[in-house]
This record gives C-alpha cells, structure tokens and sequence, in this order.
C-alpha cells in the first residue's frame, strides 16, 4: 500500500513539472516575441529620429550584422568574448583550487584579490589601453582580468565549503590526493563554481562592449559607438539589438551547458525534496 502511494505521489509530481517546464519555455519564448510586436506595432508611424520604426531597424540590422560588417566586427568580437571567458574559466578554477589548498598563500592574496573584485570591470579598461595600447590583445586581456575573479572567488569559497563528511568518505577509500581533488571536492564545488562561471559570463560579455568602445574602430561596440555619434538611429538600434541577442543567446546556452554538467545535483536536490 506505501509502496503505491509512494508511486503515485511521484507520479503526481512528475505531471506537475511537466505544466511548469512547457510554462517556463514558453514564457522565455513568448515574452521577448510579445515585446518586439508591441515595439513593431507602437513604432509603425514614428517620425522621431532617435527612435525609428523597428522595421527600419531590423532591415538595418540584417544589411550590417548579417552582411557587411558579419567578418569584419562580429566574428572579432565574438573570438574575444569565448577566447577571454575561456581564459578566465580556465585561469580561475587553476587558481582558485592551489588558493584553496595553500591557506597561507591565501591569507596573503585575500586582500588584494578582494581590492581588485570590487573595481568595476568597465574602469578597469581604461588602465589596460593606456599600459597597452589599442590593440587586440588590450581588448582580449581586459575581458580576461574582469572574467577571472569571479570564478576564481567561487572555486575557493566552494572548495573551502566542502562537506568534511564527504573528505572523510575520500580518506576511508583510500584515494590520493589527486583523486580526492577530482573526484570528491571539485565535484561537490561544482554548484558554486559554475555560479560564479555564469557572474564571469556576465562581466566578459560587458568587458567585450565597452573595450571595443574606447580607441578602436572595429567590434559591435565600436560600431554600435560610431553610429551613436553619426546620429545614424537605426544603426545604432540595430546595434543594440544584436547585443541583446548575444547576451541573451550565451546566457541560453550557459544554462544548458550548466544543467547538463549539474545534473546529477538536481536529481539529488529533487529526490532529497522527495523524500
């Protein structure tokens, strides 16, 4: 008898989440295709000349993002934005984990890491261009010094959070030290790190922006800048659209990514709120 009422609370729950799931994807879908006709429909008979009707805008946005200027500043811009969040991923997680090991160190670090956190990371690219000049690398190294600290952060605060439980069953086991790091505590970190991974997202795609938008003349910053002070309104709407976009399509895809490599937490989060 338990064991049917047990199954059938599951299975209550199971058509529960379905509902919210189709819910929360059509939502997601549906808001953003509610705005844009509400724009399209309130804009048709605009003659102000900083806000143009949104089909000028779209027809100015295939004719620049879709062709001519796609090889010349998006492809660029995008390089720089995986290239440097790569980067950053990658040197975060490094440093966060010896950081997390060898406590003196970070007792000595912790300040100025905390100095640096704090700085915004849109004031922090006027130092690079005038210490390195208008190049690319001025672009790729600003996305990187803004995308590290976060991560770097979370992958010490997640490490130091781990669950002594969980390093005793790792000692009861006998494994070494190595396999302690990749199987039991970076695991259980995971959940923090990738938080933080997602605020590095978030700080390298506003970094790529405003980078691109001191000295430089190439980039969907840059452009979306110099259309601002030609006064051209539809191309720099266009501008922003395709930003918006970006942002909204990595978030996307980091959200995927993220549910896939977490997914064994919310099925223990799920079974947990079970049970």
């Amino acid at each position: 008898m338990r064991v049917l009422l047990a199954t059938d609370t599951t299975s209550n729950k199971r058509q529960r989440g379905i509902p919210r799931r189709a819910l929360h994807i059509c939502l997601e879908i549906g808001v953003p295709i509610v705005l844009l006709a509400a724009w399209f429909i309130s804009s048709q008979r605009s003659s102000n000349p900083f806000f143009p009707p949104l089909a000028e805008i779209l027809n100015r946005f295939h004719e620049l993002w879709l062709f001519d200027h796609l090889h010349s500043d998006v492809v660029p811009s995008m390089s720089n934005l995986v290239l440097g969040f790569a980067i950053a991923v990658l040197l975060g997680v490094i440093g966060g984990v010896l950081l997390a090991l060898m406590r003196p160190i970070a007792w000595l670090a912790d300040p100025l890491i905390h100095f640096w956190r704090a700085v915004p990371p849109v004031a922090l690219v006027p130092i690079f261009v005038a210490t390195l000049g208008y190049g690319n690398e001025t672009r790729l190294v600003s996305i990187v010094v803004a995308a590290v600290f976060p991560t770097l952060i979370a992958t010490v605060d997640g490490l130091r959070s781990v669950d002594s439980g969980l390093r005793d069953v790792g000692r009861a086991y006998n494994l070494t030290f190595s396999e302690r790091l990749l199987v039991v505590n970076l695991p259980a970190a995971s959940p923090m790190i990738m938080a933080g991974v997602q605020i590095s997202l978030q700080s390298a795609f506003v970094v790529m922006i405003a980078s691109e938008m001191m000295g430089t003349s190439t980039g969907i910053g840059a452009m979306t800048l110099l259309a601002q002070q030609s006064y051209a309104s539809a191309d720099m709407w266009a501008g922003i659209l395709l930003l918006g976009t970006i942002g909204y399509a990595a978030n996307a895809l980091f959200e995927m990514a993220r549910a896939r490599i977490l997914s064994w937490y919310f099925k223990a989060q799920k079974q947990g709120a079970a049970s």
